[in-house]
Parts: structure tokens; C-alpha cells; sequence
């Protein structure tokens, strides 16, 4: 796993939202800056958690111009339905083949209860207007990722 770092060039990519509508980075960075974060599955708990935090804290987000993507494995369909069920007020983009995931660093092998696989890490990027990353989220914990990112938003 080679994960892009802060100063890199963000890939560009177009995904399919929960509606099935194409977006695309490089489209999104015409409005502001963009935050790409990536989980591992919708509607887990800890996904679920982040989801919501930054579903709350969506004005703070939108008074720094800030487009939130969430990127997951996940088909649309079950996008469609994490949106619903949680009132999610961002766009979550389908990454079957978790293409946009290998170009970013993120997809790699995990272990949980003793099993060996491949999988999401969940790492956010703040990615400038310009297309390079401004930040990359590392270290937080699902309940206060929201926060974290706003206070580096904030500066």
C-alpha cells in the first residue's frame, strides 16, 4: 500500500453516486476544496458513525466551500440505501473495483479476528481547488473524524 501524501497530485476520478449519476473530482474542485474520505462498508457501525458526523456538520463544511465525497466498495444500490436510512446530506460514490482506492493508497491487506484480507483503510484527503492534497487524515477515531477535519479546516 503506497498511500498519496500531503503536496501529491490527487488522482482524478469519476464514480457513480448514490443516484447513479456520474461525478467527477476535477468537476467538484471547480466549487472548492474537496474532502475524499474512504470507509470500508456502509451501514457498519463505525461507518455509520463517521457517516453521521459529517452528515451534521455539513453547514460548518459548506461555510468553508468544502464537497464532501465518501468513497466505499459499495454497489449503488446499497449507497442508495445507507443515504436513505441515515438522511446523509453528501454524495457517496461507488467504487466496485476499488480502482479509486488502489490509486489513492488506501487498499491494501487488513486483519480482523485472526483473518487476513483486503480491504479499505480508512483514511480521509482534503484535496485543494488545485488539485493537489492539502491534508491527509490518518489518526482518528470514527465518532470524532468530523471533528478532526473541521479543525483543520478551520486552521
Amino acid at each position: 500500500m503506497n498511500t498519496l501524501t500531503a503536496g501529491a497530485k490527487a488522482p482524478h476520478f469519476t464514480l457513480q453516486d448514490q443516484h447513479g449519476n456520474s461525478v467527477s473530482l476535477a468537476d467538484s474542485l471547480k466549487q472548492g476544496p474537496v474532502l475524499v474520505y474512504f470507509y470500508p462498508k456502509a451501514s457498519t457501525p463505525g461507518c455509520t458513525v463517521q457517516a453521521c458526523g459529517l452528515r451534521d456538520s455539513k453547514a460548518e463544511l459548506d461555510s468553508h466551500n468544502v464537497t464532501v465525497f465518501g468513497i466505499s466498495p459499495d454497489p449503488v444500490a446499497k449507497l442508495a440505501k445507507f443515504a436513505e436510512k441515515q438522511a446523509l446530506n453528501f454524495t457517496l460514490l461507488s467504487d466496485e473495483d476499488h480502482s479509486v482506492a488502489d490509486a489513492f493508497g488506501v487498499w491494501g491487506e487488513k486483519k480482523f479476528m485472526g483473518k487476513t484480507y483486503d480491504g479499505i483503510h480508512r483514511l480521509s484527503f482534503l484535496i485543494n481547488t488545485d488539485g493537489t492534497i492539502a491534508h491527509v487524515f490518518d489518526k482518528f477515531k470514527t465518532k470524532d473524524h468530523h471533528e478532526v477535519v473541521l479543525a483543520q479546516i478551520a486552521g
